[in-house]
């Protein structure tokens, strides 16, 4: 007999999934293991004959062979049946549940736990891969199921699949007028009773910006229904969160308990707060946000009262002005002319500036409609004073969130100084607070498809993750930089290697960027500088570089034994401004929302938050958590590669080293960049440009010598980006088959990379363009002196070599053609050759180079000849003579001594 076993107080999440187990086992049946929900025994007076259930007490346990349990992975929650799992016939336990964070003591041979919003869905699932169909009553009850656990889609743990599948039970027939009944009761009298009481009873208390509730409610029997209630209550009294606390003593037939119960029915809304966590710790659970537990003989009051103050523990500090403005504000002063003014906001991308008088002091803000209108009429040489707002609204930096909201909309302003003594602190933008509301409230699933926040804790996995060495030097550095009143973030990179690594995989980080945003209260443009000062006289080991022109500190270790070779940077937040393009930017001083701001790729413009209060708070501005896990790589600026040709290179590199699709519009980006011919005319114009000559050579370098090489250079020339280099550099057949050539002789023949085989393959890939232009290009990238000479070197010399080689019949006349040229010369004119040629050169370099004469200079001194010049002589003679074969052994060897130094 197979079994379908659902929860003590059933609810239609359990019934529906087992309702459709049993369509998918023919002949199982369903086992209610306890009471139900007030709705669902309701539904059941009417409906029991069409579904497969057996009572409790009419199984007989020596018939039972397999167990299927839905919706619940704990064995208290069976009663009675609980003990049907020790008897030793049963072959098989199944388990099927949507809780991930649940605890488990059932003893399954298989589990299927996944994060959708109704264990429902993973049957309905079931059904569809083998092509089962459900009648139109089972269809309805399933399609109930996966309504009242996802709150018709409105939960936050509704995903996708949920509403895939309740599309699907439509489709076979699910009676919406039926669930829509059901799924909406109303309130019993009983009920209605209790839920003045609690309104009438309800505490409240507003923590951090939360409005949390809790009451306590006492009957004497037990009372059905109260779920429903718990939504009501929290909907109608607009708190954030709520626990509902029930004591009784009677069960709903009457029947004394010896001892009391309480339950407590918990809702949240606070992102941040999970309730099954909470409730987990006394045998409860649920979801994060909706979640239940029962205790005895309890203190209802004290216990209730406990259960609040660890709640609130959970609650995270609620963002305010400090958090979300942008620092420093760019001003400018009443006399500043309209024109002016317009440059600025063109610069720093701005929608409006802050007018400051002489004494820094805040008297108005234009913005960019008020410039524009003044433009308009022809006023551009006229002051801002007569255009600026002089009425304005300002907040201090501990204004919370919902404040700065409401001031918003109640007053239709898009930016509020941030002001603090007197001394304009920052400014919050619409922009600013759209930004971060949208952020909270979208959802982003980890690797199980479990629903995380976008901001959540990452301490925990970062510990995990990287070497324990490395995490106590980061907290080090995070105290230091609390001491000071600073904020610390680790950015870039490093974050997105963290998020994309397993859990059960170490890290082991040899770069990271920290950024030092200070400007929040006390720091300078030094801080990052100031910072790495100090944590490096803690550790001697490492070396200081300062690089005062970006406002960068650079700490290292170099073969350390705790650290190995570990490089980190520090810098200050700032943004940068490229005055045009492929130029190295101008940086100046900001916030760390700016200084995310300006980087490349969204993927690459994640921090986490390394002090508190809110530790391990992971700041995704630009939707870069999205993206990885969409797998691509976004770039953040329509401009971005006008800007930074070199940020083409390094989409390239991160899309094949990551195995990410470059996303549409920045391909669109890209190629519009390369067509728009702006690097050639930079060139041109004479102007020095960093990124087209030094950042392009490290960027090439990285992917040439990355083992992802081949992927790249192909992604790179089907972007049409090997231009960027010289317009005349372009992959074809040839040159790629001479690429990959080189690459299996450099691999074979320089096994220790000593040549640099990276050069090799650049310098294959520029020798079309003419040897003027290529010197040049070479002497532009700053490219080795090796290098240098080699690109020097005519094909018409490599030429000469050939015809040479091809007029030479003796192995000997070969080998004085090619030994006095380096392993890279000769490979190079080996893939630029025909394959006789090639074949003759790669002999030479395996087998001719590694033969020796029988006898060598020590030996004709032991013969008794006296070293002079004709040593040479003797000795090429006895090398021409072994290559060709003539003489193999001493003894003919010192015959031909003997006869050359006779003759003198």
């Amino acid at each position: 007999m197979d079994l379908i076993l659902c929860h003590q107080t059933v609810d239609f999440d359990a019934l529906g999934a087992a309702v459709g187990l049993s369509c998918l086992r023919v002949g199982s049946r369903i086992v209610l293991t306890g009471g139900a929900h007030p709705k669902v025994k309701d539904f059941l007076a009417l409906h029991r004959d069409e579904i497969a259930l057996i009572e409790l007490r009419s199984v007989n346990p020596k018939r039972i062979r397999h167990l299927i349990v839905v919706d619940n992975q704990q064995l208290s929650r069976l009663g009675k049946a609980a003990e049907w799992f020790d008897l030793p016939q049963i072959e098989s336990v199944e388990l099927y549940d949507h809780h991930l964070n649940s605890s488990s003591d059932i003893p399954a041979t298989f589990q299927q736990i996944e994060a959708v919003g109704a264990s429902t869905t993973l049957i309905v699932e079931k059904m569809q891969e083998n092509n089962i169909n459900p009648n139109p009553i089972e269809a309805t009850i399933m399609g109930l199921g996966i309504h009242v656990d996802t709150g018709s889609l409105t939960f936050p743990q509704s995903t996708a699949r949920d509403a895939k599948a309740l599309a699907w039970l439509m489709e076979k027939g699910a009676n919406v007028k039926i669930i829509a009944e059901y799924c909406d009761p109303g309130l019993t009298p009983k009920l209605q009773e209790i839920f003045t009481e609690a309104l009438d009873k309800l505490e409240t208390n507003n923590i951090r910006g939360y409005q949390v509730a809790w009451v306590l409610i006492e009957t004497e029997n037990f009372v059905s229904g109260l779920s429903n209630l718990t939504e009501r209550l929290i909907e109608l009294s607009e708190s954030d969160a709520l626990l509902f606390a029930h004591i009784y003593h009677k069960r709903h037939n009457n029947k004394p308990y010896p001892e009391n119960r309480l339950v407590v029915i918990g809702r949240t809304r606070i992102e941040g707060t999970d309730l099954n966590q909470l409730f987990s710790l006394y045998g409860g659970g649920g979801h994060s946000q909706a979640a239940s537990l029962m205790l005895r003989n309890v203190d209802a009051d004290g216990k209730l009262k406990q259960l609040v103050e660890e709640f609130i523990t959970q609650i995270p500090h609620p963002l305010n002005a400090r958090d979300l403005m942008s620092s420093p504000v760019r001003t400018i002063h009443p006399e500043t002319t309209i024109e002016q003014a317009e440059r600025v906001l063109f610069r720093y991308g701005h929608s409006g500036l802050s007018v400051v008088d002489e004494k820094d002091h805040l008297v108005g803000i234009i913005s960019r409609r008020d410039l524009d209108l003044a433009l308009h009429h022809g006023f551009s040489h006229a002051p801002v004073k007569g255009y600026m707002t002089k009425n304005i609204k300002t907040i201090n930096p501990d204004t919370l969130l919902p404040d700065i909201e409401s001031i918003m909309v109640t007053y239709d302003v898009g930016r509020l100084p941030v002001i603090d003594d007197n001394r304009l602190l920052g400014i919050v933008t619409r922009t600013d607070l759209l930004r971060q509301i949208h952020q909270q409230r979208k959802e982003v699933k980890d690797e199980n498809g479990k629903r995380v926040a976008t901001v959540s804790c990452l301490l925990p996995s970062m510990r995990h993750s990287l070497k324990k060495s490395t995490w106590k030097l980061l907290e080090m550095i995070a105290k230091e930089a609390e001491d000071q009143g600073w904020h610390l973030y680790i950015v870039g990179g490093a974050v997105r290697d963290l998020l994309l690594t397993n859990n059960n995989q170490k890290v082991s980080l040899q770069d990271i960027d920290l950024v030092v945003d200070g400007f929040h209260r006390s720091a300078d443009v030094g801080a990052g500088v100031e910072l790495a000062s100090t944590i490096q006289k803690k550790y001697p080991n490492c070396r200081l570089s300062v690089h005062g022109e970006f406002q960068t500190a650079a700490l290292l270790w170099h073969k350390d034994p705790e650290f190995g070779s570990l490089w980190i940077d520090i810098a200050t937040s700032r943004t940068e401004f490229y005055p045009y393009p492929a130029a190295n930017p101008e940086v100046e001083s900001s916030s760390i929302r700016q200084d995310l701001y300006r980087r490349d790729f969204t993927i690459n413009a994640l921090a986490v938050r390394l002090t508190p209060p809110r530790e391990g708070e992971l700041l995704d501005f630009f939707g870069g958590l999205l993206d990885l896990k969409g797998k691509e790589v976004r770039v953040l600026h329509a401009n971005s590669f006008i800007e930074d040709p070199t940020r083409i290179y390094r989409a390239v590199r991160f899309a094949v080293r990551l195995n990410f699709d470059i996303e549409p519009q920045t391909e669109t980006y890209i190629r519009y960049a390369i067509e728009s011919g702006i690097y050639d005319k930079l060139k041109l114009k004479n102007h020095v440009t960093p990124a087209l000559t030094t950042r392009l050579k490290a960027e090439s370098k990285y992917i040439l010598e990355a083992n992802y090489w081949k992927p790249a250079l192909q992604l790179l020339s089907d972007l049409d980006s090997l231009k960027c280099l010289h317009n005349q550099v372009i992959l074809d057949d040839k040159i790629w088959w001479q690429i990959r050539c080189a690459s299996r002789w450099l691999r074979y023949l320089d096994p220790d990379n000593n040549i640099g085989h990276w050069l090799i393959r650049l310098e294959i890939l520029i020798s079309k363009i003419n040897p003027q232009e290529r010197k040049q290009l070479a002497l532009n990238l700053h490219l080795p002196k090796d290098s240098l000479e080699r690109i020097d070197k005519d094909n018409i010399i490599y030429s000469e070599i050939q015809e040479l080689l091809l007029k030479c019949n003796k192995i000997s006349d070969k080998y004085k053609q090619l030994y006095r040229n380096k392993l890279a010369d000769l490979i190079l004119v080996a893939v630029n050759s025909k394959k006789e040629v090639r074949r003759i050169i790669w002999q030479y370099l395996t087998q001719w180079s590694k033969i020796q004469a029988p006898l060598n200079g020590n030996d004709l001194k032991r013969m008794g000849y006296k070293p002079g010049p004709q040593y040479k002589l003797v000795l090429d003679r006895l090398l021409a003579l072994t290559l060709d074969g003539e003489i193999k052994t001493q003894q003919e060897a010192a015959i031909i001594v003997k006869q050359m130094f006779d003759n003198g």
